[in-house]
């Protein structure tokens, strides 16, 4: 199929499954379309076990396989849907919360990625260096589930905004951290992993790819902006905040610095600096409006995606156990990567009622770790990981999503607290 082909079909079947949701599941949209999705996988598996000669899974898998899921995403969607979120964010709630944000998003993933890492290794038996990329693929909340969750839940607005930066800056963090450990788990095969001595090419990886990110992100943010101060004509300046995000992220992927940084930073500056200086309000109601759209209908597009890569997985009795295993695991460690930073602010600050199992609960795992999983080279670990990483986000964003507004609104109800 050609690339037109295929994206008029994700489209169509996008629309059609959240229709479907729509009239009859009510379910977030989101959401709802991967239910939808899962569904519709399921009973065409179903469907090629009664009548094999058929050949109906064989050809769904030949298409689903033949969509890159990795790449569309990591080098596709990612920068629009991270630009997209960043845009609500406004940097003076994310500066009164920097610090929580920053030691989530830098400490939490690490010691996610350690916990996941050694328990995942002890389980399995797995190489720790190959179970540690496991752990730092499966450790990033996904920004996209996550901000989507936060429109159904009326959260307090210091809290909300924890939980919003957190998934920004974890995920680009997260992704630095498992090229640096692809790196060294594959030396033969990573793209541009640490050369050398490899510990020292790791930090040198990290700092490039990590604060080259972010330094690129701002400049082309600025320039940005600078440029829309002097024009009035709101669809270019939309067509501006565009080319930024696209632009950018393809520019930061060829520099080797961290794209996902990269496009949280742009549009963090656009989202505030860009919209209360460089915009009129005709303008900000367009921008709004259309970043919102472009979310909105890549979000439904990952989602459906997401569903029917259920095709590329290899499910067995004992894999399932240990994905079961893997659920749990990753649920400890996300605990552990909330707790103890929070544990070491709370000296010196208060805290929202229940936000250790807020966040916890509702650091959900999307398309990101599976796309990370799925980029992996082959080998004997890699079936493995990605029945398990598919396994964790599927949970992730169907139970924990479903159910952590719920818990959000039970337990975080306490006055706004800095």
């Amino acid at each position: 199929m050609t690339f037109l082909q295929i994206t008029s079909l994700l489209i169509v079947l996008a629309g059609g499954f959240g229709a479907v949701n729509y009239l009859f599941l009510r379910l977030p949209s989101a959401i709802g379309i991967l239910v939808v999705s899962l569904l519709a996988s399921f009973v065409l598996l179903g469907v090629d076990v009664l009548l094999p000669a058929l050949g109906i899974a064989d050809t769904v898998r030949g298409i689903v396989t033949g969509i890159d899921f990795s790449e569309a995403l990591l080098e596709g969607m990612l920068g629009l849907l991270l630009f997209a979120g960043a845009l609500h964010v406004k940097l003076g709630d994310l500066r009164a919360q920097w610090k929580v944000v920053f030691l989530m998003a830098t400490l939490g993933i690490a010691l996610s990625t350690v916990v996941v890492g050694f328990g995942f290794s002890w389980i399995t038996g797995m190489p720790l260096l190959t179970a540690l990329v496991f752990g730092a693929l499966i450790s990033p909340t996904d920004p996209v589930a996550v901000l989507g969750v936060l429109r159904e839940a009326d959260l307090p607005k210091a809290l909300e905004t924890k939980i919003a930066g957190e998934s920004l800056f974890n995920d680009g963090v997260g992704y630095v951290v498992f090229l640096v450990l692809v790196g060294l788990a594959f030396p033969h095969d990573a793209g541009h992993g640490p050369a050398g001595n490899p510990l020292t090419g790791a930090a040198v990886l990290f700092f490039q790819e990590a604060v080259g990110g972010a330094v690129l992100g701002l400049v082309l943010g600025w320039l940005t902006f600078r440029v829309m101060r002097r024009i009035d004509d709101y669809p270019l300046e939309v067509l501006l905040t565009l080319g930024l995000a696209f632009g950018g992220y393809e520019l930061a992927v060829w520099l080797h610095v961290s794209a996902p940084i990269m496009a949280v930073c742009a549009g963090l500056l656009i989202g505030d600096v860009g919209t209360s200086k460089g915009m009129s309000a005709q303008t900000r109601t367009y921008v709004a409006g259309f970043w919102e759209l472009i979310d909105e209908i890549l979000n439904a597009v990952l989602f459906l995606l997401i569903g029917f890569e259920v095709f590329a997985i290899t499910f067995e009795d004992n894999v399932l156990l240990t994905a079961t295993a893997a659920i749990a695991l990753a649920l400890v460690a996300r605990f552990v990567a909330v707790g103890v930073p929070i544990a070491l602010l709370r000296p010196f600050r208060s805290f929202n009622a229940g936000v250790v199992p807020i966040m916890t609960w509702g650091g959900l795992k999307g398309g990101i770790s599976v796309a990370l999983a799925l980029s992996l080279p082959e080998g004997e670990w890699k079936p493995l990981i990605l029945t398990c990483t598919y396994v964790v986000v599927i949970f992730s964003i169907i139970v924990q999503g479903l159910t952590v507004a719920k818990l959000a609104n039970r337990v975080g109800r306490a006055p706004d607290m800095m």
